[in-house]
């Protein structure tokens, strides 16, 4: 057995010899697009993967191999490169809201230290399109700053998945969906693999905790030389971290077996490979494989969506070592009377965000909706702060809402009706003062004291809304608390 294996893992490796060359494209000056080759060194390790082997067919497509870049700045030399792929679902897609929830408080040099590649994994190029608009509408500064990435795959790259062997009791479509993905995770782990020091594996419908980065480059700082795989997620090949240098080899791997076995038991086979004894027993085995394969807790990504990518799936997996804590924040806000005239969702009431127990959120406002908090005595309030949207819905934000106080004083209130400001601040026709408004999401702020003591504190929205809203954190800072 062991001579055996001896000869034919070198001849497997033999088989890695001839260089690929990737090509991006570009947008031109009359928004068509050109080719050009990406220089990147000959003896590159990712050269060495051998795609023709184990594609044969792609021998007869020139350019099978080169990724349609949709748009993309290019941007080389960074940290950490994230690989989303993302496909076509029978129901609801998720894509954006995993964008927001990656992109959710990363400051500004984080956002230049690392990549975000969408690999849309499809050959419909009306679909391609449309999902292209949609990243470049809703995030147009990440876009063109060079955060985000947007590839596809030529028609071609596929090779025919009509009539694949059945094989560990699966169905047919389940065979050929498992087949399709190993191939679009080599093919985005191959356009990845130069960009960056280290590849972080996710899906595209999942979500983050705000200070990701943070946490994973902390993780990988602590770990020895020798690992080869992080675990930010217990599921699937979700938030799963490798070090570039090493993605040719993984890549080899998949494109040998990719048509046997899904993607994670392909990652486990090949830690049995490097590391596992087959005179030893399993204990063993597991014990040198979590050498290379090392998991950390909590868990920094959750998977959100319901409907699989495999037509008819129906998936509600969730790791339960995700950090549920960071969906709001507690705060100790004086008493007071909750009112609103939006619509709320469930058993997510303004009171619970009030005490901190759990998230308000009403389906989407429209203009003249209000929120309302009104203390049971007046206050000398000193500053607040309301977050809409969380990590779970970062995109349920309040939008084009001002935040406004009612003084105590009634004769004040009289004159800011008659005069209609006071303090550099506008008036309502009913003798609120707008103080500040929502901006991406957060209203925050002090309040002048010549205001004196407060009756009550209004969130007004102005115009309608597209999406629901979110309150995830609620603070009023008084003199007394």
């Amino acid at each position: 057995m062991r001579l055996r294996l001896g000869q034919v893992l070198p001849a497997l490796c033999l088989c890695a010899a001839f260089p690929l060359l990737w090509y991006a494209a570009w947008p031109g000056s009359r928004g068509d697009m050109k080719w050009k080759e990406l220089n990147f060194p000959s003896k590159l390790p990712m050269h060495l993967t051998n795609v023709y082997y184990y594609l044969p067919h792609l021998r007869e497509y020139e350019d099978a191999i080169f990724p349609n870049v949709i748009f993309g700045q290019q941007r080389t030399g960074v940290s950490l490169v994230m690989g989303i792929p993302t496909v076509k679902r029978e129901k609801q897609n998720y894509l954006i809201d995993t964008l927001h929830s990656l992109l959710y408080k990363l400051s500004e040099e984080q956002k230049k230290d690392c990549i975000i590649i969408i690999f849309i994994a499809e050959v419909d190029v009306e679909y391609i399109k449309r999902v292209s608009e949609s990243v470049k509408t809703s995030f147009p500064r990440e876009v063109q700053s060079g955060v985000l990435e947007v590839i596809s795959p030529p028609a071609s790259y596929y090779p025919d998945l009509s009539n694949l062997k059945k094989t560990l009791g699966d169905s047919e479509d389940r065979v050929r969906w498992r087949t399709k993905q190993n191939l679009d995770y080599s093919f985005l782990m191959l356009y990845a693999q130069p960009k960056g020091t280290f590849y972080l594996q996710l899906e595209d419908d999942i979500i983050a905790i705000p200070d990701y980065i943070e946490s994973i480059k902390s993780f990988a700082a602590q770990q020895s030389q020798d690992w080869m795989v992080l675990e930010f997620s217990q599921l699937g090949f979700i938030g799963k971290l490798f070090k570039s240098e090493d993605l040719p080899l993984i890549v080899e791997f998949f494109l040998m077996f990719y048509k046997d076995k899904p993607i994670d038991w392909l990652i486990d086979h090949l830690l049995w490979v490097k590391v596992c004894n087959p005179e030893k027993d399993s204990t063993h085995c597991e014990k040198e494989k979590s050498k290379l394969r090392i998991r950390a807790k909590p868990s920094l990504f959750q998977h959100m969506g319901v409907y699989s990518s495999l037509a008819g799936k129906i998936q509600n997996l969730k790791d339960k070592d995700f950090r549920k804590n960071l969906l709001l924040k507690a705060h100790n806000n004086p008493p007071a009377k909750l009112d609103t005239s939006l619509r709320i969702y469930h058993q997510y009431t303004l009171e619970k965000v009030y005490k901190g127990q759990d998230c308000f959120w009403a389906s989407a406002p429209v203009a003249g909706d209000y929120i309302r908090f009104t203390f049971l005595n007046p206050l000398e309030v000193e500053k607040y702060l309301f977050r809409s949207g969380n990590v779970e819905h970062p995109g349920d934000k309040l939008f084009n809402t001002t935040v406004e106080v009612l003084p105590a004083d009634e004769m004040l209130i009289k004159e800011l009706v008659d005069n209609g400001s006071k303090f550099n601040y506008p008036a309502t026709k009913d003798g609120y003062l707008k103080i500040g408004a929502f901006e991406n999401g957060i209203a925050e702020g002090s309040i002048n004291r010549s205001i004196g003591r407060i009756q009550a504190i209004r969130l007004s929205v102005s115009s309608d809304s597209p999406v629901w809203a979110i309150l995830s954190e609620v603070l009023i800072k008084t003199s007394e608390n």
